[in-house]
């Protein structure tokens, strides 16, 4: 249940696509403490996108997932700015993340819900 959708103004190749949500997955299965079958991740590159007044690499993130906790969303913040740094080059400070914790109700998978 947990989604990440990654969306960056910078062209990835194909290997650094692959690389990056099969990081990505991990990360959020294990911050998140769900089974990583569960966790779907989302890439969106090479968009034109504006911060700051520049188009200098940047990303912006939604990460939402049942029960996500404020302790988890900031520990998130601190593993994805950190990854996406090291493997993209992106400054931590061009990076937006969006947290959502949404109701099991309200979650959908094999045709019923979590909750």
């Amino acid at each position: 249940m947990p989604f990440l959708k990654l969306n960056t103004n910078i062209t990835l190749d194909a290997e650094q696509k692959s690389t990056m949500l099969s990081e990505l997955s991990q990360l959020l299965s294990k911050e998140t403490g769900k089974p990583e079958r569960y966790v779907m991740i989302y890439l969106s590159e090479n968009n034109t996108m504006l911060f700051a007044g520049s188009e200098t690499p940047l990303a912006y993130l939604e990460c939402k997932s049942i029960g996500l906790s404020h302790s988890q969303a900031k520990s998130l913040s601190t593993s994805i700015c950190q990854l996406l740094n090291t493997r993209l080059s992106i400054p931590q400070d061009r990076i937006y993340i969006e947290f959502s914790d949404c109701p099991p109700d309200f979650w959908g998978w094999n045709g019923s819900t979590f909750g």
